[in-house]
């Protein structure tokens, strides 16, 4: 189910796992009282996305770093199918993100960083075979995996609680244990250790490094605010300013490029000038 190829950079797009392509998303703009009613036929004025371009290979790691606001949720919410965009591409293991939602989905793993989705009154094992099955796993495969990865996320004594009675902390470990339940071939995480302590932290992105991406060749594109997790996992950093991608490159090029001793400095100056951007969005 998974490529065997390594942690190369490659731009071919048939050999990417995660393709976005000149990608905008513009928002109609928030209305309220009785003029919430106009909203879904009101122009598209606030850009999210700004022609966004890049590609993820199999088994390579991509973190996104932005300030709040600066587009990384809403694009890793367009790949997940839960966004439709204004304009542009995005595919996933060869898969088109509007046109072929379904095959997307089969192929994809998914954190968000709010909004879990988990059903409050049942367990988090019961939640957990309801979103294996809905992936087409084996009651044999699920109780295989279920077991193994709740030993390795350290929620084993949560399973048979009710998830409205569980910690935020272990709720999000849960919800980054169902994202990998069936083996993705690509997955997205937004602030995947949020919320979590720090052993916690430590010990999922070593889970993630060595038996997923590097393990398994899954490839991996995810949001943070962490320059500690970022420097751990990305094999390269996609820098966003006001939906445009200002800089993408490995961490080392990136600090080279901006004579910076670190992440933190890099961001700075990457964006301390802003982007250059379009003021009126491109017809769809």
């Amino acid at each position: 189910m998974f490529s065997e190829a390594g942690n190369v950079i490659s731009c071919s797009v048939s050999a990417s796992a995660i393709s976005v392509n000149s990608l905008e998303k513009w928002f109609s703009p928030t209305r309220s009282g009785w003029r919430a009613y106009l909203q879904p036929f009101a122009a598209p004025t606030s850009p999210a996305l700004r022609g966004v371009s890049f590609e993820v290979a199999p088994g390579e790691s991509v973190g996104l770093l932005g300030a709040n606001g600066a587009g990384k949720t809403t694009l890793l919410r367009i790949l997940a199918t839960l966004l439709l965009p204004t304009r542009g591409a995005a595919q996933i293991a060869g898969h088109d993100a509007v046109r072929e939602p379904a095959a997307v989905r089969r192929q994809l793993g998914y954190h968000a960083g709010s909004d879990l989705g988990f059903y409050p009154r049942l367990t988090a094992l019961e939640n957990l075979r309801f979103f294996g099955q809905l992936n087409h796993l084996s009651k044999e495969a699920l109780s295989g995996r279920i077991k193994s990865l709740a030993e390795r996320f350290n929620v084993v004594d949560a399973l048979d609680r009710q998830v409205r009675a569980l910690s935020t902390g272990t709720i999000q470990r849960l919800s980054l244990l169902r994202s990998i339940l069936h083996e993705p071939k690509a997955l997205l995480l937004d602030e995947p250790t949020r919320s979590m302590d720090a052993i916690a932290s430590t010990n999922f992105r070593r889970f993630l490094k060595t038996e997923v991406i590097s393990g398994r060749g899954t490839s991996l594109l995810f949001a943070s605010h962490s320059m500690q997790e970022i420097e751990v996992l990305a094999d390269r950093v996609a820098i966003l300013q006001q939906g445009i991608v200002v800089a993408i490159d490995t961490p080392a090029a990136l600090k080279k490029k901006y004579s910076a001793d670190s992440l933190e400095n890099v961001f700075r100056r990457a964006t301390e000038q802003g982007p250059q951007i379009d003021s009126e969005p491109h017809k769809p």
